[in-house]
């Protein structure tokens, strides 16, 4: 079977290559013609990518849900930085993940809960949910056969988009959207999560990658972050340190706001009133890009190329004279952005990487890879130095969190393929907490206007055209 689908694969390729020079023709044809002037986007006040002039999004909702707080405005419009702070359902997530380090327990799943629910669970609450959660960490019969393994993708992330969708078709009531079912569906979902990521992951190593298939079934007992580690792994071996620092990490990533451009896919897309699967595939397919959920990624390869450049990553002025090159567009990709460093919103500080910094330098120690943790500890303390001394300019430039859990997914020997799937089962919790305030307090359907730039022309006869 594999066989006949990469025949067909190619001669489809094939018939594509043909036809480049029309292709060719055409897409230079229609960059020119899809041009829009940036002074047409000011005459019109259109504010291109939802964003003041400021730098500030438009806002464009409410939400009970997340709250990321990075600067003030002040009274002409100019944003005054302030240290971030990030509050889910209003509880401060420096508190939050602080009680379960101090407590010494996983809390993805409380997370998960307070974010769908509204509030913090009892113990008994809690176990019972863990409970339900472990109920549905096994996917459908014959559902990783059939529809992860007979067609591996080479990027999981587009598996994971096409499994969301898939599960549409093995659900008995799919398109029903009241608050129960939708309920169901998304505990479901959170629950199958770690199981399609790490089939996904197997699948494509085996079949692009000519390594074993390991195929480990997850156990309902186990938190999130252990079925991960476990069904990752080719012996499911990990410790409770790898797994506790992997809770943290996805806590982080839980949630962050309204606006982040997959949230706000969920919203919209449930704004139509279609069904849970439909509006959390999308919500994945707008992680996957790179300019919102591949910065993790990004921060890997940068370091990835700095090793191969600086044969000693304790020689900083080796280090420092690769950033530089990094700034100047001389190095890793050219983009002259040194990757885990600044944010759209956060400008003194950014709360999940301090918070995650503590903890992947524990990791570091047991690992002994402290030398790679200072590595990071220096791009923080020494980019925002050398971006003003070579543009200068002055700003603010924090790690982000992409800096620190590149860093504690390269030390969990944590592939690199998989690293957005983990985001995206991390976010899928806030997805789902989005997707239930949309059906519940939104209730309109989303329906923002662009305005026509283009010239009105006359027909032209088939015969007549040049």
């Amino acid at each position: 079977m594999f066989e006949r689908l990469k025949k067909r694969q190619q001669e489809r390729l094939e018939a594509f290559d043909n036809s480049a020079t029309f292709i060719s023709r055409k897409a230079r044809r229609l960059e020119s013609a899809s041009e829009i002037p940036n002074e047409l986007y000011i005459e019109n006040n259109v504010k291109r990518g939802l964003r003041n002039s400021n730098g500030t999004g438009v806002v464009v909702g409410l939400t009970r849900i997340g709250e990321v707080s990075g600067y003030t405005v002040g009274e002409n419009r100019e944003k005054i930085p302030q240290e971030g702070k990030l509050y889910y359902r209003g509880y401060d997530i420096e508190d939050l993940v602080g009680n379960c380090i101090k407590e010494n327990r996983f809390g993805f799943e409380e997370i998960t809960y307070l974010l769908m629910f509204g509030d913090l669970p009892n113990k008994n609450e809690l176990k019972e949910f863990n409970q339900l959660l472990g109920s549905q960490r096994a996917l459908p019969k014959d559902f990783a056969r059939d529809m992860i393994l007979t067609a591996p993708s080479k990027s999981i992330m587009n598996k994971l988009a096409r499994s969301v969708l898939a599960l549409y078709c093995y659900d008995d009531n799919p398109d029903d959207t009241s608050i129960e079912n939708v309920i169901r569906q998304s505990i479901s979902l959170i629950g199958y999560f770690p199981a399609l990521i790490a089939y996904a992951y197997q699948a494509k190593s085996t079949s692009f990658d000519n390594k074993s298939l390991h195929l480990h079934y997850p156990i309902p007992e186990l938190s999130t972050s252990e079925n991960i580690l476990r069904m990752i792994r080719p012996t499911g071996e990990y410790t409770d340190l790898e797994a506790k620092l992997l809770d943290i990490s996805m806590m982080l990533h839980a949630e962050h706001g309204g606006g982040n451009n997959s949230s706000f896919t969920t919203h919209l897309i449930s704004s139509s009133g279609t069904d849970t699967y439909s509006a959390i595939s999308a919500a994945v397919g707008s992680l996957k890009g790179p300019k919102h959920g591949g910065a993790n990624i990004a921060v890997i390869r940068m370091i990835e190329d700095l090793k191969k450049n600086v044969k000693d990553i304790t020689n900083y002025g080796k280090v420092e004279d690769y950033l530089v090159k990094v700034l100047k567009k001389q190095a890793n990709d050219k983009s002259g952005l040194v990757y885990g460093m600044g944010h759209a919103i956060y400008t003194l500080s950014d709360p999940r990487a301090k918070i995650l910094k503590g903890m992947a330098k524990q990791l570091a120690e047991s690992k002994g890879l402290i030398d790679d943790f200072m590595l990071a500890d220096f791009i923080e303390r020494k980019t925002p130095e050398l971006y003003a001394e070579i543009t200068g300019i002055e700003k603010p430039m924090p790690a982000n969190v992409d800096l620190y859990s590149g860093f504690v997914y390269d030390a969990l020997d944590i592939p690199t393929d998989i690293a957005t799937p983990l985001f995206a089962t991390a976010r899928l919790s806030g997805w789902c907490a989005h997707r239930l305030e949309e059906l519940t307090a939104g209730k309109k359907l989303m329906r923002p206007a662009y305005n026509s730039v283009q010239e009105h022309l006359d027909y032209k006869p088939l015969d007549s055209r040049k």
